[in-house]
């Protein structure tokens, strides 16, 4: 049996204007063309949907329980083409985006370009070192590194790329590490700006595992500020391979123990949903995907 949607919207609003002549007032459409196609839809479906004479007019039980389902059809029918016309209209409005301390350089470059595309879009950048809850806090979209992307019924995810943290040193300062148990006797630079020992999560390819626990020289959640004192020769640094992608290809500095390494991360973006995202979010999630990570 083919069905025709066009009858099933002719249908409904006739049930839900109480009548032919009023859905035909409406829908500027004469009440004998509504009649029969209500009729060739019965015709289909072998079934009254409607009880009708010179006098009245009823909608049966199972016609009620059509009604229904047709409804929800017209519902799904105009939000997508309410998606449609949302994809198509210009990113406009505010987004709250937040984003590490130490990402911020990493995606300063993107967040340029998106704005200077999208002049009719003001971005909040929210430049924080935890988890935020994006419902509480309105946050349209965060930047997250996790060793596993972790599933949340309330959002959705997106992954952009992979993170490692390596060590690095100036060269000068290199030729002191031979080996992993020679860190403690070097300075050492952390990312992390609290007063206490450190411990570094260290692993290799082949399994084997070290826990560094040191006192560094410089503690600061500025991942760029750390670079800069590793690149001075003021210690050992453990951060993220594509911050410092620039600084070993120009020789300022070098990888140390390079059979060593930080944990594996993933670099993702969350967001609340997937569906019904203003213009200027989705515009913002798929700029942001264009960034590159090693």
């Amino acid at each position: 049996m083919k069905s025709d949607l066009n009858d099933f919207f002719y249908f409904a609003e006739i049930v839900r204007h109480g009548g032919f002549a009023a859905a035909g007032r409406t829908l500027r459409e004469p009440k004998s063309k509504l009649s029969r196609r209500v009729a060739a839809l019965e015709a289909r479906l072998g079934l009254r949907l409607i009880e009708r004479t010179s006098r009245r007019f009823r909608v049966t039980e199972i016609g009620q329980a059509f009604y229904e389902r047709c409804r929800l059809i017209m519902t799904e029918m105009e939000q997508a083409e309410s998606l449609v016309a949302q994809a198509k209209s210009e990113p406009q409005g505010r987004i709250r985006f937040s984003c590490p301390t130490g990402m911020i350089e990493e995606i300063s470059d993107a967040v340029s370009g998106f704005l200077a595309r999208y002049p009719k879009v003001r971005l909040q950048l929210v430049a924080v070192d935890r988890a935020v809850d994006l419902i509480a806090e309105r946050v349209d979209v965060a930047l997250r590194i996790r060793t596993a992307l972790v599933g949340d019924a309330a959002l959705t995810m997106r992954a952009l790329g992979n993170s490692t943290r390596i060590l690095v040193a100036a060269p000068g300062l290199a030729g002191r590490l031979q080996d992993i148990d020679d860190l403690s006797s070097v300075p050492t630079l952390s990312t992390s700006d609290e007063d206490a020992i450190c411990e570094w999560y260290l692993q290799t390819d082949g399994g084997r595992s070290h826990i560094a626990r040191h006192e560094p020289r410089l503690g600061c959640a500025d991942f760029a500020a750390v670079r800069q004192a590793a690149v001075a020769g003021l210690g050992v640094a453990l951060l993220p391979d594509h911050l410092c992608r620039q600084a070993l290809d120009q020789g300022e500095l070098v990888r140390v123990l390079p059979e060593w390494r930080g944990l594996h991360g993933i670099v993702h973006l969350v967001f609340t949903t997937r569906h019904g995202l203003t213009p200027a979010v989705r515009a913002l999630i798929d700029h942001l995907a264009t960034v590159r990570f090693r």
